[in-house]
């Protein structure tokens, strides 16, 4: 019979393994064999977990705790604080009430939370606003892509006719008005005779973005070897992920933001869902095979960021997993299935950037007023007003 040490310790691993502990009264009557048996059940349950552990590292990778590097803009301490702040300065904005923190807001997810956002005199743009949080690992911004980089990314907005609708030209004059930026920008782009341009603006807001992620999420734990992390639903929501197809398109570090795929491969799904008048990277490539292509959203810290889709009609992350099980792969997916997946789903959930608000400096007598551009947005030209589809 087992001693009393090694039925304590069996108990504990009954319980440890979601059994129940009755069984270990069993094991306590019919002695070491009955034991042996399930502890070799048990030992089977860990071979799986180490499997599904190794099948998921081959597929997606953690998110590392350090900062990235950013291609041609290397991170400085400078430019991440010039571009906190010109993340959250509302000024750069034809109204001056909006900012970058106001359609991606680092309280919410780094999106906003609503359908579509709201931009420049209330206006209401056509697509749902992608999380700024994690961006820097895809291979390419918006919803259709159109921007390689991060740099690029941050060009748009500030133009967009529906969004800051501001332009390059004011975006300097209201910050070479103001000494503290003047300064800033000279030390965060030392040796350039000329350090107050609007590609610095971008460079800097691209640097302060490339600080915004979100490692040790429950799942990065358990790619990285804690296979106790996951609960039992969470690990079979993880296989059925992989199994069903959906790692097909959204993989890598980021579980997607990595290519591109039609929506709707077997089924369309209804109008509200995929507009039919939003033909995704079409709009960019204008070749036929890209109508109603997107590319595959980045499902880190997705349980943060409803409504889904890039209509934003989705508000359930059940229902937008059972979506793309028949639109995408052909499937009618149970309750226990969506459940299961969508479970697994908010273990992607990150450690938060710590983001302390800045105090941004005042304007002066020569700051431009924005009341004086509020009779409507700036003149754009075809290329710049494009920059308003996500």
């Amino acid at each position: 019979m087992p001693s009393v040490f090694g039925r304590v310790r069996f108990s504990r691993l009954l319980v440890l393994a979601g059994l129940p502990l009755c069984l270990a009264t069993v094991a306590d009557r019919v002695g070491q064999a009955a034991a042996d048996v399930v502890t070799q059940a048990l030992d089977l349950n860990a071979r799986d977990t180490a499997d599904l552990r190794e099948a998921a590292n081959a597929v997606f990778q953690a998110i590392p705790s350090q900062v990235p590097t950013v291609k041609g803009n290397p991170v400085t301490r400078e430019k991440v604080e010039l571009g906190r702040m010109l993340w959250f300065d509302w000024r750069l904005s034809s109204s001056g009430v909006i900012s970058c923190n106001s359609c991606h807001s680092l309280a919410a997810g780094g999106s906003d939370n609503v359908e579509t956002s709201i931009g420049h005199g209330w206006q209401k743009g056509p697509r749902n606003a992608p999380t700024v949080l994690n961006a820097v690992f895809n291979a390419a911004q918006f919803w259709d892509g159109r921007a390689e980089d991060l740099r690029s990314q941050a060009r748009g907005p500030i133009q967009a006719a529906v969004e800051m609708a501001s332009t390059p030209e004011y975006v300097v004059s209201v910050l070479a008005s103001i000494p503290e930026y003047r300064r800033r920008f000279a030390a965060a782009f030392p040796g350039e005779p000329d350090a107050l341009t609007f590609d610095n603006v971008t460079r800097a807001i691209e640097d302060f973005e490339a600080t915004l992620i979100t490692p040790a999420a429950r799942f990065d734990q358990f790619l990285e070897g804690n296979l106790g992390v996951l609960s039992a639903q969470e690990k079979r929501g993880l296989k059925l992920f992989l199994e069903t197809g959906c790692a097909g398109c959204h993989n890598g570090i980021n579980l997607g933001g990595q290519d591109y795929f039609p929506f709707g491969v077997v089924e369309r799904p209804g109008g509200d869902v995929l507009p039919p008048e939003d033909k995704g990277r079409f709009a960019v490539t204008h070749t036929a095979s890209d109508a109603y292509v997107f590319r595959a959203v980045p499902l880190r810290n997705v349980a943060l960021t409803a409504p889904y889709f890039h209509s934003g009609k989705v508000w359930s992350l059940e229902q937008a997993v059972a979506i793309m099980g028949t639109a995408q792969l052909g499937k009618e997916l149970t309750s226990e299935e969506t459940g299961a997946i969508a479970a697994f789903l908010r273990t992607l959930t990150g450690e938060p950037p710590r983001i302390e608000l800045p105090v941004l400096p005042p304007s002066t007598a020569q700051t431009p007023r924005p009341e004086t551009r509020m009779r409507g947005p700036p003149q754009l030209s075809g290329a710049q007003d494009a920059s308003v589809r996500r």
